[in-house]
């Protein structure tokens, strides 16, 4: 694969670009070679500045559940488009939104939109505080919820590709009220809640985190998390940014039966466009401005294009693409797993629908971050190059989980399979 284009506007990048890019994980770091520049995408192909055609499962990390340019959502946005970009202030499409979303989180009374995950995940926090009174937080290790100060202590993919603990630049003050506990291990929780049960306001937790490897977590922890949260008047908060929409039969706090107090969202409901939002039943969200005190703001939260994205791509998810895209990661599963067998197990897969991961080695997928083999890396980078010089995009950090979109096709699962083995069988030489 002939990728000098995109080596030549890299160099020129770092002229311009702290690092040569707007997001640390897509500088290839942690991979081999420099970033792939994009120059169009459609479907599930991306082609780069050199004309090499891509099968992606980055889909943009995740919110194009129905893959790049769907004609749909594209006319959608062209016609809003036509009639302004940006209102600051209210229009049809933020009710229409709003509709939706509650329709598949109905533990939800009132919506608020934001322009980001990690904007969602940091009001959401704030919300907490302000409806408690209480100034603690807990979160998880491992778990990442954007670049929110009081939250970017042992978090995620980012952070743990690098090899960083926490990022500089956050006062000391700021990270004292956040807690951290083990994922998975109910005791930690307790033990913090026995000694600050007073104090704590909210537990944070990705209910499924996808954003530092694939990492499931028992349906009888999070039932206890909420459990433990309404005994000492705490909120529970599900970051479901990466979770959200991707289960035909709702949220992921629907799968495992335990309702949250806030549900931070973002990705699919954007359909491709910067949108994010939060919510939660009516007592909580009326302490928000302008009905309380706890102040938000954004010039460009409920933009009508994002607005206009979101409501297609939640009405083109439909029954039939729900079933698809299960269909298509069982396919998956089926293809993929004889071959990590065959090759003696050196990662697994792990699937939730349309999510995936490769699990580094040949135990059972963690469940903890801390788990994770600490060269997860050295095999991933590796596999990441193979798989990318047969044409397959795979996300450039091996913490990083795929996505499955509704245009992909059984073969372009089938081909990535069938790459992987090549990959493998090459490695082994």
């Amino acid at each position: 694969m002939q990728r000098v284009n995109s080596n030549s506007l890299h160099e020129e990048a770092l002229n311009h670009l702290v690092g040569g890019v707007n997001s640390p994980v897509r500088a290839f770091k942690s991979v081999h070679g420099n970033p792939i520049y994009f120059e169009s995408a459609s479907g599930a192909i991306v082609t780069d500045v050199d004309g090499n055609e891509l099968v992606d499962f980055v889909q943009s990390w995740g919110p194009l559940i129905h893959g790049h340019s769907h004609p749909k959502i594209i006319e959608m946005v062209y016609q809003k488009m036509q009639k302004g970009t940006s209102f600051g202030a209210p229009h049809i499409g933020e009710i229409e939104l709003a509709k939706r979303v509650k329709k598949r989180f109905p533990y939800m009374d009132k919506v608020r939109f934001v322009s980001s995950g990690t904007e969602a995940v940091m009001s959401a926090v704030r919300l907490a505080r302000g409806y408690t009174g209480k100034d603690f937080l807990i979160k998880f290790e491992g778990c990442y919820h954007g670049h929110v100060d009081s939250l970017m202590v042992n978090s995620g993919s980012g952070l743990a590709t690098f090899g960083i603990a926490s990022s500089p630049g956050i006062p000391k003050d700021t990270v004292a009220t956040t807690l951290v506990a083990p994922l998975d291990d109910i005791e930690a929780v307790e033990y913090l809640f026995d000694e600050h049960g007073d104090e704590i306001a909210a537990v944070v937790i990705e209910p499924l985190p996808a954003n530092n490897g694939l990492l499931v977590q028992r349906h009888e922890y999070l039932s206890k998390l909420r459990d433990i949260c309404d005994k000492h008047g705490a909120l529970l908060i599900f970051d479901e940014v990466i979770s959200g929409f991707r289960f035909k039969d709702g949220s992921y706090a629907d799968i495992c039966g335990v309702a949250p107090d806030i549900t931070a969202l973002g990705k699919v409901i954007g359909g491709g466009l910067p949108v994010g939002a939060y919510g939660a039943r009516s007592e909580i969200m009326q302490k928000l401005s302008p009905l309380g005190p706890v102040y938000q703001a954004g010039t460009l939260s409920g933009n009508p294009l994002a607005m206009a994205a979101g409501i297609m791509t939640l009405d083109l998810l439909d029954g039939e693409a729900y079933d698809r895209l299960e269909e298509l990661g069982q396919i998956l599963q089926n293809a993929v797993e004889p071959i990590l067998e065959k090759h003696g197990n050196p990662m697994r897969l792990v699937r939730m629908g349309s999510l995936f991961w490769f699990s580094p080695g040949s135990s059972k997928p963690p469940a903890r971050a801390d788990l994770i083999p600490s060269d997860a890396g050295k095999l991933y980078s590796d596999v990441h190059k193979g798989l990318l010089e047969k044409g397959y995009m795979l996300a450039p950090s091996a913490y990083e989980v795929g996505f499955i979109a509704t245009v992909h096709d059984n073969n372009h699962i089938l081909g990535m399979a069938q790459a992987l083995d090549e990959v493998l069988t090459e490695m082994e030489l």
